[in-house]
């Protein structure tokens, strides 16, 4: 079988090849077709985004979707990019992480208070539209890891990173005690997602280890008193407080962002207020959303799809865990079922086909990261 580094840096090149740019997941609704409609209406928005989405052919082509990069993709790039340095000790990965970095700056949203990134596509839900350039948690939380990873290169990477404390304060964040609460964007909703919860306590734990800024652990450790109060008695969360706001349960990868942020938490402050929660979410995560032979279930009561974000995810997860042995496990399978060779990775792959189509953050830039962070970490002791 090829090697983990061969296949690495085959991802990497087959995507700088393309400038790190591409399709994305959710991109439905830049169709230039829908764009031309005469009229405008959610049902249709949804019909567009939604079949799109699910298709088992890229119907992207036939329906004038434009590529794009992905401000997000482009942080797990980079990251990747710098694991790769440091792995393989070559320039060329240093100087591409740079680039990304400055692209990455290029997205920074205007007109709010403090670093902040968004989606590049409109997105439509059964509530509202949600228009490009609308700031969220999760996509701010990866673009502050990557250029905080990337401060090395250049302090001016930290310095923009320390702003996004002032959005999310400002934007999203609400307090309850000895709890915070954090909004995936500044629209105020009736409900939270809790691994975009999870994801801020990780951003202001990485900017604590960073600035050693102890209202930045504060904060982490009320995220994370709150999302940990949200947990199933079985050791998953759903994916929204209240569970009813969402059709979503207990999947895959949001569940790994959340175990990862709180292993961060932990690896950062070198406390261990939160193990019975770690060790809970786990052995769910682990016997639960992971089948024996590494394959990824969508949820806890559905194994198929097997999805490309979701194995990327757990190889994160597994690896920081100090689950070495079952990461790899991750990754064969990954490499068996999903890789089509030469650095392409495709979607998912359902019960009787696979969708043969590669989406640039989803599956190139997830994995990118995934095996360059396994190969970063592989050496170190448990958690």
């Amino acid at each position: 079988m090829t090697s983990v580094k061969t296949i690495l840096k085959e991802t990497l090149e087959y995507s700088s090849r393309r400038n790190y740019v591409g399709w994305d997941k959710h991109d439905g609704m830049s169709s230039r077709i829908r764009r031309k409609l005469p009229f405008k209406h959610k049902l249709t928005n949804l019909a567009f985004q939604e079949t799109i989405k699910r298709a088992p052919v890229n119907l992207r082509p036939i329906l004038l979707i434009e590529q794009q990069p992905n401000p997000k993709g482009l942080s797990l790039f980079t990251m990747a990019n710098l694991n790769a340095y440091i792995e393989f000790s070559s320039e060329r990965y240093l100087s591409e992480a740079q680039t990304l970095c400055e692209r990455i700056l290029s997205h920074d949203v205007d007109g709010v208070d403090g670093f902040c990134l968004s989606h590049q596509h409109t997105l439509q839900d059964l509530s509202d539209t949600k228009s490009p350039g609308t700031p969220n948690i999760v996509s701010t939380s990866y673009g502050v890891k990557a250029l905080l990873q990337a401060s090395n290169i250049d302090d001016k990477y930290a310095v923009v990173a320390h702003r996004s404390a002032d959005f999310v304060k400002s934007e999203l964040l609400t307090t309850d005690q000895d709890q915070y609460r954090i909004s995936y964007t500044p629209t105020k909703e009736d409900s939270y997602t809790l691994n975009a919860n999870a994801l801020a306590a990780r951003l202001f734990i990485d900017l604590y280890d960073q600035f050693c800024e102890d209202e930045y652990r504060v904060i982490a450790e009320g995220i994370l008193n709150y999302v940990k109060d949200q947990q199933e008695e079985v050791g998953g969360w759903k994916y929204t407080d209240p569970p009813s706001a969402s059709h979503l349960g207990m999947d895959n990868y949001h569940n790994g962002f959340i175990i990862e942020s709180f292993l961060r938490y932990q690896e950062v402050t070198n406390e261990n207020i939160f193990k019975e929660t770690i060790q809970d979410g786990v052995n769910f995560y682990r016997n639960v959303l992971y089948n024996k032979d590494g394959s990824p279930c969508w949820d806890e009561s559905s194994t198929y799809p097997h999805d490309i974000h979701a194995a990327a995810q757990g190889i994160v997860t597994f690896t920081h865990a100090g689950d070495i042995e079952f990461a790899r496990t991750i990754i064969d399978w990954t490499i068996k079922n999903l890789y089509a060779g030469d650095g392409q990775f495709y979607y998912q792959t359902s019960k009787f086909y696979t969708k043969k189509y590669t989406l640039m953050r989803w599956c190139q830039a997830w994995m990118a990261y995934a095996l360059s962070t396994f190969l970063r970490y592989r050496d170190r002791s448990n958690i």
